[in-house]
């Protein structure tokens, strides 16, 4: 039993079929003129009611119009337009350029590692001074490439360079306490 009900439009007078959920109460067709006029008329029934006739006027109503902003602040605020909200220009398309890509092989020597991460070395000196200022972690930087120079001979045996080989520890005693064991 799936009939199609029709109905004339109550603004542009024209035949159409009503929505099956409305079957027998739609007086207006989808066209936008036609979604106005339904609303016009609509409105005009709702206010014409006599419990609704002083709905948007009176003290009591101002004051509830008044609450209801105060609790939706910025509501009638405009919105700005995604095209507005850009922080950079459009960028033009570009064809991709087709590489062929090496895969990378691991690195095998301490180095290779060293050289690789620099995040790696900052952070095992963070660990092992307990410091995080970038200051005192360049200091104690300088203070190890000095040290890994003299181990590895790498400077001349000159007075303003001191030598580290004998030892035990590079760092003062307060800082070498609140390191963190390894």
């Amino acid at each position: 039993m799936n009939f199609q009900l029709k109905f004339k439009c109550l603004n542009c007078n024209e035949i159409h079929v009503s929505d099956p959920r409305n079957r027998g109460r739609q007086n207006f067709c989808a066209e936008p003129e036609c979604r106005r006029a339904s609303k016009a008329r609509s409105q005009r029934r709702w206010t014409g009611r006599t419990e609704n006739a002083n709905y948007f006027g009176g003290a009591e109503n101002c004051e509830r119009v008044r609450q209801w902003r105060k609790e939706h602040p910025g509501y009638w605020r405009k919105k700005k337009s995604a095209a507005q909200d850009a922080l950079q220009e459009t960028l033009k398309l570009q064809d991709p350029v087709m590489e062929v890509v090496a895969p990378e092989k691991p690195p095998g020597t301490l180095q290779d590692i060293c050289f690789m991460q620099p995040a790696l070395i900052v952070g095992l000196i963070s660990v092992m001074t307990g410091h995080a200022l970038q200051e005192d972690i360049a200091a104690t930087t300088r203070s190890f490439l000095t040290r890994g120079e003299d181990i590895l001979r790498m400077t001349p045996r000159d007075p303003q360079f001191p030598i580290y080989e004998n030892q035990t520890t590079s760092l003062p005693r307060t800082v070498a306490a609140c390191a963190a064991s390894i």
